[in-house]
C-alpha cells in the first residue's frame, strides 16, 4: 500500500503550527514523514513570501531539498490553478520546468488540464488525475489518455462523510465502466480525512494523509506535525491488515 504524505497543500502559513513553507522545512518534514512510514512525498512549493508557486526556479530548490533529504522517494508536486490561476501561464511555467518531479497532480476539473497532462506525460512524468467528481472522471475517461495517467486521485470535496463517499461511488462507476485499470488513491479532506482514509484501507486503495488534508488526529485533536498524522495512518493500517 502505498501511504502518501501531503505536506502542505494550499494551506496558508501559519494555518498549522508546524505546517513547512520553506524548502528546508518541507525537507525536514519529508524526512520525518518518511521515518514514520510514507512511501512517497507530495508537496505545493512556496515562494519566498510563502506563496505557492509554479515558477521553475522555486520548484527546482524545493526538489533539490527534498531528493538531498529523502533520496530515492519519489516526489510528486501540484499544478493545481491554486498554485497558478491563469491556465496559460500555468502551461507556460510548467514547460520550462528544467528539474522534474517523479510526479505531478493534474486536476481534471479544471481548464487546460488535460493540455498539462499530456506535456507531462511527453516529458515522462507520472501523472495523477485529481478526480472531484463524476464529471471529471468523465473528462477522464474521454482525454484520450486514460492509459497513460499512473493514478487517479479520488478526492471528493464534500464535508458530510456520507455525500463524499456517494461522490466515490459515481465517480468509481465511472471508471469501472471504461475499464480503467489505474491505481487508485481515496482521501478526503478536513472532517472526512480519517474517514474516506478508513475506507480506503478497508478496499486495499492506497492512501494519503497530512496537513494538506487535515490538521487533526482522528480524535479531534490539532494534529502535531505530518509526521504524526503518517504514524496515525500506519497505525490504522496495521490494524486493519
Amino acid at each position: 500500500m502505498r501511504i502518501v504524505a501531503c505536506l502542505n497543500g494550499d494551506r496558508r502559513p501559519g494555518a498549522h503550527p508546524s505546517l513547512p513553507v520553506s524548502a528546508d522545512q518541507l525537507a525536514a518534514d519529508a524526512r520525518a514523514v518518511v521515518a514514520a512510514g510514507a512511501t512517497e512525498v507530495h508537496v505545493h512549493p512556496r515562494d519566498a513570501k510563502g506563496a505557492q508557486s509554479l515558477e521553475p526556479q522555486v520548484l527546482t530548490a524545493v526538489l533539490e531539498a527534498l531528493r538531498a533529504a529523502v533520496p530515492g522517494v519519489p516526489i510528486s508536486v501540484t499544478t493545481a490553478l491554486s498554485a497558478e490561476p491563469d491556465p496559460w501561464r500555468r502551461y507556460d511555467l510548467v514547460q520550462r520546468w528544467g528539474g522534474l518531479p517523479d510526479a505531478a497532480t493534474v486536476n481534471l476539473h479544471e481548464p487546460g488540464s488535460v493540455e498539462v497532462a499530456r506535456m507531462l506525460i511527453d516529458r515522462r512524468v507520472s501523472v495523477e488525475a485529481g478526480v472531484w467528481t463524476a464529471d471529471a472522471a468523465r473528462i477522464l475517461v474521454a482525454s484520450g489518455l486514460a492509459a497513460e495517467f499512473d493514478r487517479v486521485l479520488v478526492e471528493p470535496m464534500e464535508q458530510t462523510v456520507q455525500e463524499a463517499l456517494g461522490t466515490v461511488a459515481r465517480i468509481d462507476a465511472v471508471l469501472d465502466r471504461a475499464d480503467l485499470r489505474s491505481a487508485r488513491t481515496l482521501h478526503g479532506t478536513d472532517v472526512t480525512a480519517w474517514p474516506l482514509l478508513d475506507a480506503a484501507v478497508a478496499n486495499g486503495r492506497d492512501v494519503r494523509i497530512g496537513l494538506e488534508d487535515t490538521l487533526l488526529a482522528p480524535d479531534g485533536s490539532e494534529a502535531e506535525d505530518n509526521a504524526a498524522l503518517v504514524a496515525l495512518a500506519v497505525a490504522r493500517a496495521s490494524t486493519s491488515a
